[in-house]
């Protein structure tokens, strides 16, 4: 799919109200192309209460939805596939929670399996990101 931002953005918020949990989701693709953004509007489409924000530094964002719980994972700033060990990914699925994972390739054997999988990417539109879905890896 070759989506523009607003596209992108309707795309998540109906992802967000089509998921039911437990699911994982992974987000993978360049620095800059969406992926935030996607999870963002993805917690809107939940119902989640607060704006989600990047947990680059801190790794995870809990998010509360009334009915589920979210937890957004950044894994960009793992210098080692064994510092995921520590995230809590199983407490996060024995909560049946809904898993969102940005650079889920980085935490290695760490990460949960996967239910979707979305890779973003430039187009040669720049207003336009390339969405490529797949089911579980």
């Amino acid at each position: 799919m070759r989506l523009s931002a607003s596209e992108l953005s309707r795309f998540g918020e109906d992802l967000g109200a089509q998921l039911r949990a437990p699911a994982v989701i992974g987000l993978s693709g360049e620095l800059g192309t969406g992926k935030t953004t996607l999870v963002q509007a993805i917690c809107r489409g939940l119902g989640a209460k607060a704006r989600a924000t990047s947990p680059t530094y801190a790794l995870v964002h809990h998010y509360d939805t009334g009915s589920v719980p979210v937890y957004h994972v950044d894994c960009y700033r793992l210098r080692h596939p064994n510092e995921a060990r520590d995230l809590g990914f199983d407490d996060m699925l024995r909560e049946r929670a809904i898993i969102l994972i940005e650079w889920p390739e980085r935490a290695g054997p760490w990460a949960p399996p996967l239910d979707r999988h979305l890779h973003l990417s430039y187009d040669d539109d720049p207003e336009r990101r390339v969405v490529e879905a797949t089911a579980g890896v």
